[in-house]
């Protein structure tokens, strides 16, 4: 009995708080901010968690719009529990990952716990850590190896998807890397003998790539885009750089993978009379998943109701659907999808990954866009800024802050 009143007591919390959560995480929506350039974002949600008793330091891990809220009842030893926030956007989709709602559902999350700690007394040390740059796996990692996360006992987080669940997913090991080709500049038709094409290097490098494809294991995925060197077409250019992103659900086989590109690389300066230089921007390890703390999770969860829609937010779905080309034959959203019997690898990575090698770390998956809609896609995007979005925040925020709880033991 006691278990329902603190779980009733966080839903109550959450329900008197919807209008302010709800306007916190369209006051993000509103103003997307890309990775490190989060000004507005973070400070929104930091003064949101000081209004609510958490004492927020800024600039943490010496990043501009990083910040670590932190709370506690006691002075003595007691569990640390990170709730892990994000806010950063994408270019031109804006909030298409949905991290308006990640962020305020995270906050959401420790304070609604805190709320219930506050009335029932059981020690515990609760923290909210502002993570930017996610987007360009960068927050975290730096975070991490600053040792910001280091005295954690639990991590939590949560990812807008497009159903309920406990993230039981291998998130990619990943790495980040430029590649920048310098060569000799010539006029393309006076002279092109004179030159060395940077750029010739570059498309190279990429038919390299490409012919690599065939002889890596199926989970690898490696792909790219040209930076612009904003030269004309009639000059030789001396200078061309690809980003790319290599990846896997293994480190060993991403880490394989990883020093083949940069050998395809190094081969088309050769072919070219061109030098290359090769920057790893980021790297970060497979998820690491902890069965106990999913299986935990995951029976807070089925004692949750997942959102009910609108008549209004089904045709909403509908039309999204129908224009985005969706292939959900009709089905808008499910309930709680069950806990598979093994982990599942996901062609996706993040940030998080990291710190899972470095203190427990669950995730929670809840739907703020109808079944069928990709992440990075104009589609999330409208979602995450509507209702739609909204419930699915809220409900992560539940799920997260009762799983918490019942981690604790009360």
């Amino acid at each position: 009995m006691e278990q329902q009143h603190t779980t009733n007591r966080i839903a109550s919390w959450l329900s008197d708080h919807q209008e302010e959560l709800i306007r916190t995480a369209d006051y993000i929506f509103q103003h997307p901010e890309l990775a490190y350039q989060e000004t507005r974002s973070s400070e929104y949600l930091a003064q949101f968690l000081e209004r609510h008793g958490f004492t927020v330091e800024r600039g943490t891990a010496g990043i501009k719009t990083a910040f670590l809220a932190s709370w506690q009842n006691t002075d003595s030893q007691a569990p640390v529990i990170g709730f892990l926030a994000e806010y950063d956007a994408l270019p031109e989709l804006g909030h298409a990952c949905g991290h308006n709602l990640l962020g305020t559902g995270a906050a959401a999350a420790a304070c609604a716990l805190k709320s219930e700690l506050e009335q029932s007394g059981v020690p515990a040390i609760l923290r909210v850590y502002g993570c930017p740059a996610e987007e360009i796996m960068s927050g975290k990692i730096v975070m991490n190896q600053a040792g910001v996360f280091d005295d954690l006992d639990l991590a939590v987080t949560w990812h807008p998807f497009d159903r309920n669940r406990v993230s039981n997913d291998i998130w990619q090991a990943q790495d980040i890397k430029n590649y920048t080709f310098h060569g000799v500049s010539a006029h393309a038709s006076k002279s092109p003998e004179d030159g060395r094409s940077a750029l010739d290097a570059a498309e190279l490098m990429n038919i390299g790539v490409n012919y690599l494809r065939e002889h890596v294991p199926g989970d690898v995925r490696m792909h790219y885009a040209y930076i612009d060197n904003g030269q004309p077409a009639n000059v030789v250019p001396d200078l061309a750089k690809t980003n790319y992103f290599i990846r896997s659900s293994l480190r060993s086989r991403t880490d394989d993978a990883s020093r083949r590109v940069d050998d395809c690389a190094r081969g088309a300066a050769l072919m070219t009379g061109t030098t290359v230089d090769i920057e790893l921007v980021s790297s970060c390890k497979e998820m690491k998943i902890y069965r106990p703390l999913t299986e935990l999770y995951y029976e807070a969860m089925t004692h949750i109701p997942t959102p009910e829609y609108t008549r209004e937010e089904l045709d909403f779905a509908a039309r999204i659907s129908e224009e985005a080309g969706f292939n959900n034959q009709g089905e808008y959203f499910r309930g709680l999808e069950p806990l598979e019997d093994e982990p599942v690898p996901i062609s996706i990575g993040t940030d998080a990954s990291e710190v899972s090698h470095t203190v427990p770390l669950i995730t929670i998956s809840a739907a703020t866009m109808c079944l069928g809609t990709p992440l990075h896609h104009w589609a999330a995007a409208r979602q995450a800024g509507m209702s739609i979005g909204h419930k699915g925040m809220l409900y992560a925020a539940r799920c997260m802050a009762e799983g918490t709880l019942l981690w604790l033991g009360t």
